[in-house]
């Protein structure tokens, strides 16, 4: 085991790897809960919607372990499956089983694509400023996130998009405590910070009985049967419903590559071009999972940012991801327990996590505007639109643009432009509210 992984290589240990598998699943554990409650408003049943969750998560995340060897975590992803519930299935009028043959179709698409190389030949392309600005990007979403998952931040207030939360709140002030141990435990270089402090903050919360005890620990799962098999791949196809084909595809491509590069980014994965070698082995895991996905009867899976959780962790191989799995399977008979953290034990997680990753910001080229404006549109547009793909599809679009107003056309690569093709397609095709 230790060979396969290549521990030794890494410079990590079953122990290591261990700590950032757990840390990596109670910090993304909320998807269990969070998931089923956003498809049940498209009619998918609760209970065979949670199952379907967690065994689409250890499927994926255990091919990516198994297969791509890489320290990522697969899950449903938030956004995508927000898309579907509600713009596709509420304002769209499709129904669900509709909407996961759309997303059956994309990930046949990416499958095909990647064993061709040409989703990692479209990777390969983007500019190495961008890369950076991806992983910064995701580390300021991941920030604001976390800050308005705590009630630090609240979202949507009349008059101005952002206010100061009640820090007067006990959940706010027990976050703001866990936020202060993760970060003092960091410095002091303790290993398994984010862990103990998600445990401690999870612990004082049921005491002060801000976070009720489960009825019950353990249960089995809900049947698959109702959700299993279901997709209409023959709907999906009919000319009104291509362009959601269109959509979940572009979402989830700029997604799992800004999620991949991101995270690799802060692994130290990237080589000297800013690549990450044999990428077509993730792609491949992220996109069988989208084949299996809606199957199961879930929506679009891919590579969770949450990951860096356990990269701050020391995981480094995909044992990390093998641990996340085994607990993802655990959880279909321990759901209620494992599911008790809540929003203030983990998102202090999320900022720290966040505070780790803008270290590449320092590598952007601030004097060459087509270099930077690019790689400021990506991460500013991330967080302000709380939309990954838009941030990444910004920078894409106006890199090659930029380039060739200012008569360097010959720096964009021919897969850039494809991408930018892409990119726009995206923003034509985008369901704008």
């Amino acid at each position: 085991m230790q060979r396969y992984f290549d521990f030794a290589g890494h410079g990590t240990s079953y122990r290591q790897e261990l700590l950032a598998g757990l840390t990596t699943f109670l910090t993304m554990a909320y998807i269990i809960v969070v998931n089923p409650a956003i498809m049940e408003a498209a009619g998918i049943p609760k209970g065979p919607s949670m199952t379907a969750t967690i065994i689409s998560a250890a499927f994926g995340t255990f091919v990516m372990g198994v297969y791509a060897r890489r320290p990522f975590a697969i899950a449903p992803y938030m956004g995508e499956n927000a898309f579907i519930a509600f713009t596709v299935v509420k304002v769209m009028g499709y129904s669900w089983q509709t909407a996961l043959g759309a997303i059956f179709l994309a990930g046949a698409l990416f499958t095909v694509l990647t064993v061709l190389r040409v989703r990692g030949w479209l990777a390969d392309a983007i500019p190495l400023n961008l890369k950076y600005s991806f992983a910064v990007g995701i580390g300021f979403f991941l920030t604001f996130i976390g800050l308005n998952e705590v009630g630090i931040v609240n979202i949507g207030v009349p008059g101005a998009p952002v206010s100061l939360g009640n820090i007067g709140n006990s959940r706010v002030l027990l976050a703001i405590f866990g936020f202060g141990l993760m970060a003092l435990l960091t410095v002091r270089r303790v290993r398994g910070a984010l862990v103990i402090g998600i445990l401690t903050v999870t612990t004082i919360s049921v005491l002060m009985g801000l976070t009720p005890l489960p009825r019950q620990i353990a249960g089995l799962p809900s049947s698959l049967a109702p959700v299993f098999g279901q997709l209409d791949i023959a709907g999906a196809l009919s000319p009104k419903a291509l362009p959601v084909v269109l959509i979940v595809f572009v979402m989830a491509f700029v997604d799992t590559i800004g999620t991949l590069i991101g995270l690799s980014a802060r692994a130290g994965f990237l080589n000297d071009k800013g690549n990450l070698p044999d990428i077509e082995r993730p792609m491949l895991a992220d996109a069988v999972s989208n084949l299996v996905a809606p199957l199961l009867g879930t929506t679009t899976t891919g590579a969770y940012i949450e990951s860096a959780s356990g990269i701050e962790e020391g995981g480094k191989t995909g044992f990390t991801a093998l641990v996340v799995a085994a607990l993802f399977l655990l959880s279909l008979f321990l759901a209620p327990l494992l599911t008790i953290v809540p929003a203030h034990a983990y998102g202090p997680v999320l900022i720290i996590i966040g505070s780790f990753m803008i270290k590449p910001v320092a590598r952007l080229d601030f004097d060459d505007y087509t270099e930077l404006i690019p790689s400021f549109l990506t991460i500013t547009l991330m967080s302000f639109t709380f939309n990954i793909g838009v941030g990444m599809t910004a920078g894409i679009l106006s890199y090659p643009l930029l380039k060739t107003v200012a008569g360097r056309r010959k720096e964009v690569p021919p897969a850039l432009w494809v991408l930018a093709g892409l990119s726009l397609l995206f923003y034509l095709s985008y369901p704008y509210h």
